[in-house]
């Protein structure tokens, strides 16, 4: 296996000063977000379409840095009903074309969330059976919007050559095993899961668990963590409160090793070689309580350790 980075970690520095510290750290590989949910610190998605010159130099930094791209990263909400949804179908798209041109065969991104029905206009997370029409809004969301969209855009980047790596991710229309399985049974394998097990843990699930049942779906993999606070005992895992301050929160992602123990990530490491994933497993920073550059240090360093005892 290889650790990467999803740049947008070390987002405050420039793209040069990134893959220097990337190279420093003994990091393989890299992952930058385009648009959506990123800031895109590092990589203009169309200057990258625009100009060959710009690919070559930026293929051309990695490898003098002994770096290759691991995953372009469009996470965003292609299924909003708002002007959020078309603008971040545009950058599913284009994401699937530079993949193409770089040669990179992975894009990271989530399901998207849609209304709950064709009069709303907000996305709508279903977590409930109960009230009744909870049930009724789902399969429209699913029927009317997610196997639609997604139909459409596995086929796009079948073409292409490109797999698509679904984080299961909260408030999105797939966010667990069952959810993935329900897209993937709709619309084939070109779709499978960037497994990232921090926002299972913070939805009360279990990782080795996760990773058994998903096997050979899994294509990506996040290094991030969650550390379960102790409000969780009062309030439950449920938590609206924005990511800082992390004090008060019932749960907060956390550098590896701080959430789960490092024996913990061994056991992940362990389960992902035994459904046959020896790739990347790419650090994604959101680790509020320590400096940037720690708290991917103390996560590559609790990932080497994993790597070479498993």
């Amino acid at each position: 296996m290889k650790i990467g980075l999803n740049t947008d970690g070390l987002g405050a520095l420039s793209l040069e000063k990134c893959l220097d510290s990337v190279a420093k750290l003994g990091l393989s590989c890299v992952e930058f977000g385009l648009g959506g949910w990123s800031s895109a610190p590092h990589v203009d998605i169309a200057e990258m379409l625009a100009s060959a010159k710009s690919r070559d130099r930026l293929m051309g930094m990695l490898r003098e840095r002994n770096l290759e791209i691991s995953a372009l990263n469009c996470s965003g909400n292609q299924l909003h009903p708002g002007d959020i949804g078309p603008n971040d179908t545009k950058l599913a798209c284009d994401t699937i074309e530079l993949a193409s041109l770089l040669g990179v065969s992975r894009i990271v991104m989530m399901s998207g969330l849609p209304a709950g029905g064709p009069d709303d206009r907000h996305p709508n997370w279903i977590t409930s059976s109960w009230p009744l029409e909870a049930m009724h809004m789902l399969e429209w969301q699913w029927s009317e919007r997610v196997i639609p969209f997604w139909r459409d855009y596995a086929k796009a980047a079948e073409r292409k050559g490109v797999r698509l790596c679904v984080e299961q991710h909260g408030r999105q229309a797939v966010y667990n095993v069952e959810s993935f399985f329900r897209l993937r049974e709709a619309v084939g394998k070109t779709v499978g899961v960037n497994f990232d097990p921090s926002h299972l843990i913070w939805m009360g699930g279990d990782p080795i668990s996760a990773i058994n049942a998903l096997g050979d779906c899994i294509y990506h993999v996040h290094g991030k963590d969650t550390r379960i606070e102790l409000q969780s005992r009062v309030d439950g895992l449920l938590d609206p409160k924005h990511v800082t301050p992390v004090s008060g929160r019932s749960w907060n992602f956390v550098s590896l090793g701080h959430g789960t123990s490092v024996h913990g990530w061994l056991d992940i490491v362990r389960a992902l070689k035994a459904v046959g994933y020896d790739d990347v497993i790419s650090i994604e920073n959101e680790d509020y309580s320590m400096a940037a550059r720690d708290a991917i240090a103390t996560s590559a360093a609790t990932l080497r350790f994993c790597l070479a005892h498993a």
